[in-house]
């Protein structure tokens, strides 16, 4: 199984039972990895992370919630990318052959690919700075995901400068956008009700709903690859507000329970006193029947439009997120209402 506590993920399928299918990809070139200023020696046998794994702007998550795709998409489990310069893929397999494990067959076979000239000679040490050896490379954010593994090979491929990369989900700017949408959250607001969620609603009087700009910002995350100069910024715009009274024994305003967001990023209207109950809000909904002593759960569900934009000008769509925002109501019926 891949050791995924280093830098990089070495697969042994001989000793893991691994058998791995790889989805072909569209033409891409290997670009030249910048110089790194790793000297990777015989007692030094750690890649250099900062060239070779995804790295996100912010470096954690915030506080928030992730969003879910409308769709059911995910973000893929892991991808094909460079995973070593000859000099660091020579001082980290000879550290491993040297551990005498999984065997002596599997080691032989492993030199005589690398080494032995069938078909690569000494880990390409002659040819170091003129291509890189290539293999799959996990998303870290879906680690836990059986998916993550499909991507590796027993084997390394040697890809010189400007050369097609081997087949499999090959990264690029927009796999570095997906992959930063898992890292996407959502503020930790729920919807404004006037009168407020905490207190009783009252039959037949209309309950207020907006949130303000401040409340749900456009939000990004950046993912780059060193190892290749490629970068990504995904970003997820609120574009509505949907309101599902939790009962048929409601309406809601508009009708469709879809409020638009305006153009300073809010939703709705504050509820002002002098509304009364005589004017409409803009969004919002008013419960025709009590609750029976129990509580109807009013869900606010925010939708956000998702984009992206990377490096050599690509960019383009993401599935469209949600997020439910569900709360609490309990709803009466008075003979007589005061506001």
């Amino acid at each position: 199984m891949p050791d995924l506590s280093r830098p990089r993920a070495l697969v042994f399928a001989a000793a893991a039972g691994l058998v791995v299918a790889l989805v072909p990809a569209a033409d891409a070139a290997a670009n030249e990895i910048p110089s790194q200023g790793h000297n990777a020696g015989s007692h030094d046998h750690t890649l250099d992370a900062s060239a070779y794994a995804v790295t996100y702007e912010p470096a954690e998550p915030p506080a928030g919630h992730p969003i879910g795709a409308v769709s059911g998409w995910t973000p893929p489990a892991c991808w094909v990318a460079p995973v070593a310069k000859p000099e660091e893929l020579k001082a980290e397999r000879e550290a491993v052959w040297a551990e005498g494990s999984p065997g002596p067959d599997w080691v032989a076979g492993q030199k005589d690919y690398y080494v032995n000239g069938h078909p690569h000679k000494d880990f390409e040490i002659a040819n170091s700075g003129k291509g890189f050896w290539w293999d799959g490379q996990v998303n870290p954010n879906r680690r836990g995901d059986p998916a993550s593994l499909t991507c590796f090979k027993e084997r390394d491929d040697w890809v010189p400068t400007g050369d097609r990369p081997p087949a499999g989900p090959v990264v690029t700017p927009e796999i570095l956008a997906e992959s930063a949408y898992d890292r996407v959250r959502i503020p930790d607001k729920v919807v404004n009700l006037s009168p407020d969620a905490l207190h009783t609603q009252t039959v037949n009087v209309n309950i207020w709903a907006w949130l303000d700009s401040a409340d749900i910002p456009p939000v990004s995350v950046t993912a780059r690859l060193n190892s290749l100069g490629i970068w990504a910024t995904t970003t997820a715009t609120p574009v509505g507000l949907h309101l599902d009274a939790g009962t048929p024994y409601a309406e809601r305003f508009p009708a469709s329970g879809d409020c638009p967001i305006a153009e300073d990023g809010s939703v709705g209207e504050r509820y002002q006193p002098r509304d009364g109950n005589t004017v409409l809000p803009p969004c919002g909904l008013v419960y025709r029947k009590s609750s029976d002593g129990g509580t109807y759960t009013l869900t606010a569900t925010i939708r956000w439009r998702v984009t992206w934009k990377g490096s050599g000008g690509t960019g383009g769509r993401l599935d469209d997120g949600v997020f439910d925002l569900p709360q609490q109501v309990t709803v009466k019926e008075y003979q007589a209402v005061n506001r």
